[in-house]
């Protein structure tokens, strides 16, 4: 594990360590804490596949088809959730990006996993870095004063009130369903998903 392929490994652990946390979310006693972290824990375990250095493993052209298929139902899922509450929408920018990124490795199947098309940045791909470095911006200010933001609502509006209902039930919240670890989870996955759309 050298050259190129090194931060490859580290973006599959990044990736991979997430899903994991956020599955242990799922053991929250609040409803939409458990649904959130559901879709983050997809999101986490399936960058972490993709992230695989292709050195090791290139997937196969099916691969990415499925990849597009299995994220774009996640998309649909996440679209008709945004009905109830704004924070779903970045829910629905991950799981699109996601789409695209397999959408593209599956037109190109005989490039490397991580090989860019040297034409440029696209108008998608471009759209995409900027939103993200937006959220991953934003995500570390409002990370930076923990003690202000405890009991407030995050970048994606879901885990402020779910923390604090886990508060109101249980007097103290537990370590799955504390707002910061949260978003320390969020923005651990929107630094991955930059440094995939860069690689692109």
């Amino acid at each position: 594990m050298h050259g190129p392929a090194s931060p490859g490994w580290l973006l599959v652990a990044l990736c991979a360590a997430t899903g994991a946390y956020c599955l242990l979310r799922m053991r929250s006693a609040v409803e939409e804490q458990r649904r959130t972290a559901g879709a983050e824990a997809l999101m986490g375990f399936g960058m972490a596949v993709m992230a695989v250095p292709a050195a090791v493993a290139a997937p196969p052209h099916w691969a990415w088809l499925g990849y597009t298929a299995v994220f774009g139902a996640a998309a649909l899922r996440a679209l008709w959730a945004a009905r109830t509450g704004r924070h779903h929408l970045h829910h629905l920018v991950g799981t699109c990006a996601m789409v695209y990124m397999a959408a593209v490795m599956a037109a190109a199947p005989s490039a490397p996993h991580h090989a860019h098309g040297g034409a440029g940045v696209p108008l998608v791909t471009g759209a995409l870095l900027l939103y993200f470095t937006a959220y991953v911006l934003l995500s570390g200010f409002r990370l930076l004063p923990v003690a202000a933001v405890a009991g407030t609502t995050g970048p994606t509006g879901s885990t402020g009130s779910a923390a604090a209902a886990a508060r109101g039930s249980a007097g103290t919240p537990g370590w799955g369903d504390r707002p910061e670890l949260s978003q320390a989870c969020r923005l651990s996955m929107g630094i991955a998903m930059l440094a995939m759309l860069v690689t692109l």
